[in-house]
Protein backbone atom coordinates (compact mmCIF):
# COMPACT_ATOMS: atom_id res chain seq x y z
CA UNK A 1 0.00 0.00 0.00
CA UNK A 2 1.60 3.34 -1.18
CA UNK A 3 1.59 5.95 1.19
CA UNK A 4 -0.24 4.00 4.32
CA UNK A 5 1.47 3.36 7.75
CA UNK A 6 -0.11 0.78 9.30
CA UNK A 7 2.03 1.44 12.81
CA UNK A 8 1.43 -1.18 15.50
CA UNK A 9 2.30 0.13 19.45
CA UNK A 10 3.65 -1.11 22.69
CA UNK A 11 6.20 -3.28 20.71
CA UNK A 12 8.23 -4.13 24.08
CA UNK A 13 5.14 -4.35 26.47
CA UNK A 14 5.55 -8.33 26.84
CA UNK A 15 6.33 -11.06 24.55
CA UNK A 16 2.74 -11.74 23.67
CA UNK A 17 2.46 -8.30 22.05
CA UNK A 18 5.69 -8.47 20.33
CA UNK A 19 5.00 -12.18 18.72
CA UNK A 20 1.65 -10.20 17.51
CA UNK A 21 2.94 -7.12 16.28
CA UNK A 22 5.78 -9.46 14.39
CA UNK A 23 3.30 -11.93 12.75
CA UNK A 24 1.37 -8.94 11.51
CA UNK A 25 4.55 -7.99 10.26
CA UNK A 26 5.24 -11.09 8.27
CA UNK A 27 1.87 -12.53 7.60
CA UNK A 28 -0.60 -8.77 7.12
CA UNK A 29 0.19 -5.17 6.31
CA UNK A 30 2.13 -4.04 9.86
CA UNK A 31 4.38 -2.30 8.67
CA UNK A 32 6.10 -0.22 11.59
CA UNK A 33 6.12 -0.30 14.96
CA UNK A 34 7.04 1.63 18.28
CA UNK A 35 9.17 0.22 20.86
CA UNK A 36 8.73 0.69 24.58
CA UNK A 37 12.39 0.81 25.85
CA UNK A 38 11.33 0.27 30.03
CA UNK A 39 9.60 -2.27 29.68
CA UNK A 40 9.84 -6.40 30.54
CA UNK A 41 9.50 -6.85 26.67
CA UNK A 42 11.80 -4.60 25.56
CA UNK A 43 15.16 -6.84 25.02
CA UNK A 44 12.94 -9.80 23.35
CA UNK A 45 11.43 -6.64 20.77
CA UNK A 46 14.99 -6.15 19.71
CA UNK A 47 16.20 -9.16 18.94
CA UNK A 48 12.98 -9.44 16.88
CA UNK A 49 13.48 -6.53 15.29
CA UNK A 50 16.94 -7.70 14.41
CA UNK A 51 15.62 -10.47 12.62
CA UNK A 52 13.08 -8.50 10.23
CA UNK A 53 14.70 -5.38 10.04
CA UNK A 54 12.52 -4.51 7.03
CA UNK A 55 9.73 -3.43 9.79
CA UNK A 56 10.53 -0.05 10.60
CA UNK A 57 11.04 0.59 14.83
CA UNK A 58 10.38 3.99 16.24
CA UNK A 59 10.34 5.06 20.01
CA UNK A 60 7.08 5.01 22.03
CA UNK A 61 7.92 7.61 24.62
CA UNK A 62 5.97 6.69 27.58
CA UNK A 63 4.94 8.65 31.37
CA UNK A 64 2.35 6.29 32.23
CA UNK A 65 3.55 2.51 32.34
CA UNK A 66 6.67 0.83 34.21
CA UNK A 67 9.51 2.61 35.60
CA UNK A 68 12.07 5.27 34.59
CA UNK A 69 15.53 5.25 32.24
CA UNK A 70 16.94 7.93 34.05
CA UNK A 71 17.73 8.80 37.30
CA UNK A 72 16.66 12.01 39.74
CA UNK A 73 12.58 12.28 38.01
CA UNK A 74 11.04 12.22 41.61
CA UNK A 75 7.95 14.36 40.62
CA UNK A 76 7.19 11.63 37.86
CA UNK A 77 6.68 8.25 39.92
CA UNK A 78 4.61 6.86 42.65
CA UNK A 79 5.71 5.67 46.02
CA UNK A 80 6.58 1.98 44.10
CA UNK A 81 9.12 4.16 41.51
CA UNK A 82 6.82 3.80 38.79
CA UNK A 83 5.43 6.50 36.54
CA UNK A 84 2.50 7.77 38.51
CA UNK A 85 0.62 9.52 35.24
CA UNK A 86 -2.46 7.32 33.70
CA UNK A 87 -3.99 8.40 30.27
CA UNK A 88 -5.74 10.81 32.15
CA UNK A 89 -2.17 12.94 31.77
CA UNK A 90 -4.12 15.77 29.73
CA UNK A 91 -6.22 16.50 32.25
CA UNK A 92 -3.00 17.41 34.69
CA UNK A 93 -2.54 20.78 35.81
CA UNK A 94 1.00 20.56 36.44
CA UNK A 95 3.83 18.70 35.20
CA UNK A 96 7.73 19.46 35.36
CA UNK A 97 8.47 19.45 32.24
CA UNK A 98 12.48 19.60 32.78
CA UNK A 99 11.79 16.03 33.89
CA UNK A 100 9.90 14.75 31.13
CA UNK A 101 12.89 16.12 29.16
CA UNK A 102 15.52 14.02 30.84
CA UNK A 103 13.57 11.28 30.72
CA UNK A 104 12.51 11.32 27.69
CA UNK A 105 16.36 11.91 26.55
CA UNK A 106 16.95 8.84 28.67
CA UNK A 107 14.53 6.41 26.82
CA UNK A 108 16.08 7.61 23.27
CA UNK A 109 19.60 7.19 24.50
CA UNK A 110 18.50 3.97 25.41
CA UNK A 111 16.90 3.38 22.18
CA UNK A 112 20.14 3.86 20.33
CA UNK A 113 21.93 1.80 22.18
CA UNK A 114 20.05 -1.31 21.06
CA UNK A 115 21.69 -0.74 17.66
CA UNK A 116 18.62 0.24 15.59
CA UNK A 117 17.25 2.09 13.68
CA UNK A 118 15.25 4.46 14.76
CA UNK A 119 12.54 5.72 12.38
CA UNK A 120 10.26 8.34 14.71
CA UNK A 121 8.85 9.27 17.51
CA UNK A 122 5.14 8.31 19.25
CA UNK A 123 4.35 7.95 22.46
CA UNK A 124 1.89 6.04 25.23
CA UNK A 125 -1.35 7.42 25.40
CA UNK A 126 -0.36 9.81 22.95
CA UNK A 127 1.43 11.78 25.71
CA UNK A 128 3.56 13.67 23.46
CA UNK A 129 0.70 15.84 21.64
CA UNK A 130 0.16 17.14 25.70
CA UNK A 131 0.39 20.93 25.33
CA UNK A 132 2.91 21.45 27.72
CA UNK A 133 4.67 18.51 26.43
CA UNK A 134 5.21 19.72 22.56
CA UNK A 135 8.24 22.31 23.03
CA UNK A 136 10.09 19.31 24.64
CA UNK A 137 9.14 16.74 21.56
CA UNK A 138 10.26 19.59 19.25
CA UNK A 139 13.41 19.51 20.99
CA UNK A 140 14.22 15.85 21.09
CA UNK A 141 12.74 15.49 17.38
CA UNK A 142 15.67 18.17 16.69
CA UNK A 143 18.39 17.05 18.56
CA UNK A 144 17.94 13.57 17.34
CA UNK A 145 16.83 14.07 13.67
CA UNK A 146 14.05 12.44 14.25
CA UNK A 147 10.70 12.80 12.73
CA UNK A 148 7.33 12.88 14.93
CA UNK A 149 4.15 10.68 14.02
CA UNK A 150 1.51 12.66 13.46
CA UNK A 151 -1.64 13.04 16.61
CA UNK A 152 -4.53 15.20 16.09
CA UNK A 153 -2.99 18.12 17.72
CA UNK A 154 -2.50 21.47 16.83
CA UNK A 155 0.73 22.50 18.30
CA UNK A 156 2.76 19.40 16.47
CA UNK A 157 2.28 21.07 13.01
CA UNK A 158 4.90 22.94 13.09
CA UNK A 159 7.07 19.89 13.31
CA UNK A 160 8.90 17.04 11.14
CA UNK A 161 5.36 15.30 10.98
CA UNK A 162 5.80 12.15 8.91
CA UNK A 163 2.34 12.07 7.76
CA UNK A 164 -0.91 13.40 6.71
CA UNK A 165 -3.23 12.23 8.33
CA UNK A 166 -3.15 9.85 11.73
CA UNK A 167 -6.20 7.78 12.22
CA UNK A 168 -7.41 5.98 15.45
CA UNK A 169 -10.38 3.84 14.30
CA UNK A 170 -8.96 0.72 14.20
CA UNK A 171 -9.35 0.47 18.13
CA UNK A 172 -12.00 -1.25 20.19
CA UNK A 173 -15.47 -1.85 18.58
CA UNK A 174 -14.12 -0.17 15.26
CA UNK A 175 -11.49 -3.58 14.26
CA UNK A 176 -13.00 -4.96 11.87
CA UNK A 177 -12.07 -6.08 8.26
CA UNK A 178 -15.10 -3.82 7.22
CA UNK A 179 -14.04 -0.75 9.58
CA UNK A 180 -9.98 -1.32 8.13
CA UNK A 181 -11.51 -0.94 4.74
CA UNK A 182 -13.03 2.15 5.13
CA UNK A 183 -9.90 3.79 6.75
CA UNK A 184 -7.95 2.72 3.72
CA UNK A 185 -10.69 4.00 1.50
CA UNK A 186 -11.17 6.93 2.88
CA UNK A 187 -7.47 8.44 1.67
CA UNK A 188 -7.78 11.24 -0.67
CA UNK A 189 -5.34 10.67 -3.56
CA UNK A 190 -1.30 11.27 -2.82
CA UNK A 191 -2.26 11.37 1.09
CA UNK A 192 -0.27 9.87 3.27
CA UNK A 193 -1.99 8.18 5.80
CA UNK A 194 -0.76 6.39 9.27
CA UNK A 195 -3.21 3.88 11.14
CA UNK A 196 -2.58 2.68 14.48
CA UNK A 197 -3.17 -1.02 15.86
CA UNK A 198 -2.24 -2.87 18.84
CA UNK A 199 -2.11 -6.50 17.79
CA UNK A 200 -1.41 -9.49 20.35
CA UNK A 201 -1.22 -12.89 21.64
CA UNK A 202 -2.71 -12.55 25.28
CA UNK A 203 -0.47 -13.56 27.19
CA UNK A 204 -0.29 -13.88 31.16
CA UNK A 205 1.22 -10.58 31.37
CA UNK A 206 -1.03 -8.70 29.06
CA UNK A 207 -3.78 -10.09 30.88
CA UNK A 208 -2.57 -8.53 34.29
CA UNK A 209 -1.21 -5.35 32.98
CA UNK A 210 -3.61 -3.80 30.15
CA UNK A 211 -7.23 -3.61 30.05
CA UNK A 212 -7.05 -3.86 26.38
CA UNK A 213 -6.49 -7.55 25.24
CA UNK A 214 -8.96 -9.84 23.44
CA UNK A 215 -9.60 -6.49 20.96
CA UNK A 216 -5.72 -7.17 20.71
CA UNK A 217 -6.28 -10.46 19.71
CA UNK A 218 -9.03 -9.49 17.36
CA UNK A 219 -6.84 -6.93 15.72
CA UNK A 220 -4.24 -9.57 14.59
CA UNK A 221 -6.75 -11.68 13.28
CA UNK A 222 -8.02 -8.60 10.74
CA UNK A 223 -4.40 -7.25 10.66
CA UNK A 224 -3.32 -11.26 9.08
CA UNK A 225 -6.29 -11.99 7.25
CA UNK A 226 -6.99 -8.50 5.05
CA UNK A 227 -3.46 -8.54 3.33
CA UNK A 228 -4.50 -10.09 0.03
CA UNK A 229 -6.89 -7.72 -0.52
CA UNK A 230 -5.17 -4.77 0.92
CA UNK A 231 -2.09 -5.01 -1.94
Amino acid sequence: MRNVIINADDFGLCRGVNYGIVDSHRFGIVNSTTMLVNMPGTLHAVELAKVYPELQVGIHLTLTCGRPVSGGVPSLLDERGLFRYTSRIFEEREINVDEVEMEWEAQVDKFLSFGLPLSHIDSHHHVHSFRPLIPVVKRLSERFGIPVRNVPCDGLDAMNVLTDRFSMDFYGDGVSVEGLKRILDSRDEGETLEIMCHPAYVDTYLKGNSSYCEQRLRELDVLTGIKEWAF
